[in-house]
């Protein structure tokens, strides 16, 4: 489970970058709607690179590896839709795009859902014995 470490801890690097691009880059550029929805770009990236992070630490317990794995691509696939197709619409205007957007946060949604049920179906957890 290297691959999602080293993909959470880029998509965090990335997160930082384009926070810092928002900031200093494009204001005065954008106006502040735009701003804001390239922030919830940013936000969400990192939330979620993160959370690509905290599966690679659960890898290394007793989890399902198949759960986690699953929960890896749909946090990664999330970061794309959700935080891509967000950047796409206030860099590019491209309008089509934005029905992507609500598609990544079904994937961030699942992801989550996957860590709950590796949670619960882990054998140690409270009532599984």
């Amino acid at each position: 489970m290297r691959l999602p470490l080293a993909v959470g801890a880029a998509a965090a690097l990335l997160a930082v970058m384009a926070g810092a691009f928002g900031s200093h880059g494009l204001r005065g550029t954008l106006d502040a709607r735009s701003l804001e929805v390239f922030q919830t770009a940013v936000t969400y990236q990192m939330y979620h690179a993160l959370a690509l992070v905290l599966v690679a630490v659960l890898a290394l317990t007793s989890l399902s590896r198949r759960l986690l794995a699953g929960a890896a691509v749909l946090f990664g696939a999330g970061i794309v839709l959700f935080s891509g197709s967000l950047y796409l619409l206030v860099l590019t205007d491209l309008r089509w795009i934005g029905p992507l957007t609500p598609l990544g946060g079904l994937c961030f949604m699942m992801a989550w859902a996957l860590l709950v049920v590796a949670a619960v179906r882990h054998p140690s957890a409270p009532g599984q014995g």
